[in-house]
């Protein structure tokens, strides 16, 4: 009951506190719009994979020092932090926002489409932001510029996170989130809380949206390595064919979860999204080689999941003749909003976006590493509108066609900026 009443007296205090925007705050947050949008459309011109963040960083650098603020660089390789200090003493916030992009060839037809190349793991491809981070990237430097000039409003420190790799370090290198946790960018100073957004395409401009406790899913990668025997392609019978258990080993995976994993429990999927084997047509190969991802929602089921794909590959490749490994990498935790500053902070958003605009959400199974943030401190983590109202086709995260509505980036600085100054005045 205590517990519950601290709940309700969060609540009411930061309604009562911050039920409206500093004007001058509103005044200089609005005057940087047309240059947040800028930014956002030169970083997504230019966008750079993940740990190869080289221009991107020198470009946010660039802008921190230039508001007087405290610049650290090559954190975890490419990352950059900022540490801009309140006219008051109190607690430290830190806001994170991620700026890798991704081996994506953009189709847009934009004005400031991305024409990018460059080489992901051996195979040469088109560089897009298509998961919104040259966004993310920008709404934060909208923000460290208002709250440069809004010191007085700030009781405490605020640090910005400007974090790479977020999609995941390029295999044999560390990076992400991770790494800087390693690096110590929750110390020096000790951070209190973290706050983060990201962009969704399929949310209309305007909407938040938001869930307490399990938001986004632990994130798995696995390698399958099918062993074969070589052989000619008109004489299968005098080979094992790495190909065909391949498929075999990938019909089966779906099976754990269509038949063995207790879905109304929560959601977890199984996909292989890359298959290399052979070189000529009628050769049948020695090897073949799968990657893919795993994602739960319950400790529980990933680690039977886990076990049951490790027997599965096994026991299939050996059914066929012939044999197969299996190899995990975990890419993040469960992203774990934390309820009493999910619930603390909730006003804040609803006074800036509305109350009918900010919507409670189902978990997803995307993955973040914006987790492991929260493994360490406190951390809230919401989606934001960047669909284009009346859209009702909007094209997913990670395709060549996903656009996002400049619109939305307004109420990004906003909510970023308020969610620093009243959690910071509220302790």
């Amino acid at each position: 009951m205590k517990h519950y009443k601290l709940l309700l007296l969060l609540v009411f205090c930061s309604t009562a506190l911050f039920a409206q925007m500093d004007k001058k705050l509103l005044k200089d947050i609005e005057a940087i719009e047309q240059q947040v949008i800028d930014w956002r459309r030169y970083f997504h011109k230019n966008p750079e994979l993940s740990n190869r963040e080289f221009k991107t960083a020198e470009t946010i650098a660039k802008h921190l020092r230039s508001l007087g603020i405290q610049v650290q660089t090559g954190v975890a390789k490419t990352g950059v932090v900022g540490i801009l200090k309140g006219d008051h003493p109190g607690k430290v916030v830190a806001l994170r926002a991620d700026i890798d992009a991704l081996p994506v060839t953009e189709r847009n037809d934009l004005p400031y489409k991305s024409e990018v190349r460059d080489t992901f793991l051996g195979t040469e491809t088109g560089v897009m932001h298509a998961c919104g981070h040259d966004t993310h990237i920008s709404i934060l430097m909208g923000v460290a510029e208002v709250l440069s000039k809004n010191k007085n409003l700030i009781n405490g420190t605020v640090k910005f996170i400007f974090q790479p790799a977020e999609e995941g370090p390029p295999p044999g290198e560390e990076g992400g989130a991770k790494l800087m946790i390693k690096e110590g960018v929750l110390k020096n100073p000790d951070v209190d809380a973290i706050f983060g957004l990201h962009i969704n395409s399929g949310t209309p401009v305007g909407m938040i949206r938001y869930k307490p406790g399990g938001t986004m899913a632990a994130v798995e990668r696995f390698v399958v390595n099918v062993k074969g025997k070589q052989t000619h392609g008109s004489a299968p019978w005098s080979g094992v064919d790495p190909i065909l258990i391949s498929a075999k080993i990938i019909d089966g995976f779906q099976t754990i979860i269509s038949r063995e994993s207790n879905l109304v429990q929560e959601a977890a999927v199984i996909t292989v999204g890359k298959i290399t084997s052979g070189v000529r047509f009628n050769i049948i190969p020695e090897s073949a080689e799968m990657i893919g991802t795993v994602r739960t929602l319950d400790p529980n089921m990933r680690d039977m999941i886990i076990r049951r794909m490790t027997e599965m590959a096994q026991d299939i490749a050996k059914a066929y003749g012939g044999s197969a490994t299996i190899e995990w990498q975990n890419n993040t935790v469960v992203t774990y909003n934390d309820p009493e500053l999910t619930a603390m902070m909730l006003p804040t958003l609803q006074n800036l976006a509305g109350v009918e605009n900010v919507q409670l959400m189902k978990a997803t199974t995307g993955g973040e590493d914006f987790s492991y943030f929260q493994e360490i401190v406190p951390g809230f983590y919401f989606f934001l509108g960047g669909m284009t109202p009346g859209n009702t086709t909007p094209y997913p995260h990670h395709t060549p066609d996903f656009i996002i509505d400049d619109s939305g980036l307004l109420l990004g600085v906003k909510t970023m900026s308020q969610l620093s100054i009243d959690y910071l005045n509220a302790q």
